[in-house]
């Protein structure tokens, strides 16, 4: 058959097609849901991780798939609960047939206000089927908005990273090429969300519209909308569809601050996790790194209660403790800042450059030794910090401190570290971590 849009059959088999949709609807949504659910927990583990990790750009894209997922799911449920009361509908009415109101024998006032209220079982099932079909487009076209949206915020970023913040490019021709694009991006991003508000208000008059027109043309390919744009306007010129997407927002906002809403059990307890000598973080040990989500933040030993003659301490590494570093000893930064995103295809080190590699990283190790100590009630410890990697596959610093000579009961292990401000050195404490010790 001819896929013609204009020929006749094509649209008769369209019709037929929409009349038998729910079939489909229900088909895909019991699939959708269910790998959905399956692997949402592995994308919020890998977008974890790629926070621990510091990968932006891999965070954003994960954050994008979790939001759109979710989205997808709370919605396809709903579809599948109204679908299924549309099927239940349907079934009454074989039995039952349209309601007929004088049956009922209701006093005239309830006739008359019931009538008018539900007019008919029909348009009831009507209406249901109207929601259902409509709720299964609007799935899909929130998720193209969320990645639209995601889109332009990327873009911000890539310019302010790529361009303005570039210090191979001359520093004058970035800055004003950066500062163009930036107002650009604002202008149509505020632009573009006005118009999606108001509901097409930019796009309807005359000296507004030659404005608008050239930010709607560059961010309709900026934002991939030239792939659902007959979705939208097929939805703003049906009255009924129209209504339905100016409660969506408001519906979704309304939904996340009841979400947010917990009943509160103490007044005192909830902030102790502040108050690092008073709480036990079970990010701060690491037996206690169970499910695949738990990482560390700042650093570990081993358990809560140390029964070993020594304690291992575990600091995990983060671009800011380099820039911390650097900032301690200027030399130890690189003439060539290699941190980043970049490419490993294409690698060659030279019996030279790996020599030279390994004496920077053990002048790398000294520093952080030298900037970085340990601390046992208000005695200090001797460490040998040596580059590792925990069971979670964080890379960090590791060593090992002799407490044979410990006393029994609680300690509070500290992890200080030393920060040049102006011409001062000063000694900072990271974390803050109780254990309690008792020889075998």
């Amino acid at each position: 058959m001819s896929n013609d849009y204009k020929d006749s059959k094509f649209r008769e088999l369209l019709d037929k097609l929409q009349q038998e949709s729910w079939q489909l609807e229900l088909l895909i949504s019991g699939f959708a849901i269910f790998g959905l659910i399956t692997a949402i927990p592995h994308v919020r583990t890998a977008m974890i991780i790629a926070e621990n990790d510091k990968q932006f750009y891999s965070f954003a894209l994960l954050l994008t798939a979790f939001i759109a997922c979710s989205i997808l799911i709370f919605n396809l449920l709903i579809h599948v609960i109204l679908r299924g009361l549309w099927i239940g509908a349907l079934g009454l009415r074989y039995v039952s047939g349209d309601i007929d109101f004088e049956k009922l024998n209701y006093h005239n006032r309830f006739t008359k206000y019931l009538k008018k209220r539900i007019v008919s079982f029909d348009k009831y099932v009507a209406t249901l089927e109207n929601y259902c079909s409509v709720l299964f487009a609007v799935t899909f076209l929130l998720i193209f908005y969320v990645i639209s949206i995601s889109i332009t915020i990327l873009c911000f970023v890539a310019v302010a990273i790529l361009i303005i913040s570039n210090d191979s490019l001359p520093e004058v021709p970035r800055t004003i090429i950066g500062v163009f694009l930036i107002c650009f991006l604002v202008i149509g991003t505020l632009m573009v969300f006005i118009d999606f508000l108001t509901q097409g208000y930019l796009k309807k008059k005359k000296w507004l519209s030659k404005i608008y027109f050239p930010f709607y043309w560059v961010f309709s390919f900026l934002t991939l909308t030239f792939l659902y744009r007959p979705l939208v306007y097929n939805f703003l010129d049906n009255r009924f569809t129209k209504r339905l997407s100016i409660f969506l927002v408001p519906s979704y906002i309304a939904i996340s601050v009841l979400v947010s809403f917990k009943q509160k059990k103490t007044n005192y307890l909830d902030s102790a996790k502040y108050v690092s000598t008073a709480y036990l973080n079970t990010k701060n040990y690491e037996n206690l790194l169970i499910n695949d989500d738990d990482f560390v933040t700042m650093a570990t030993i081993q358990s809560k209660v140390i029964t070993d003659s020594y304690l291992k301490v575990f600091k995990v590494f983060t671009g800011n403790l380099e820039n911390q570093m650097y900032t301690y000893h200027p030399t130890l930064k690189p003439k060539e800042d290699k941190r980043g995103f970049n490419s490993d295809i294409i690698k060659y080190d030279s019996t030279s450059s790996l020599k030279v590699r390994d004496s920077l990283t053990n002048k790398y190790l000294e520093i952080f030794n030298t900037t970085h100590q340990v601390y046992i009630d208000s005695l200090k410890f001797n460490s040998d910090f040596l580059i590792s990697k925990n069971k979670k596959d964080q890379i960090g610093f590791e060593t090992y401190i002799n407490i044979k000579n410990l006393s029994e009961g609680k300690h509070i292990l500290k992890l200080k570290r030393l920060r040049k401000r102006k011409k001062d050195t000063i000694k900072v404490t990271d974390i803050t971590i109780p254990f309690w010790y008792f020889k075998e």
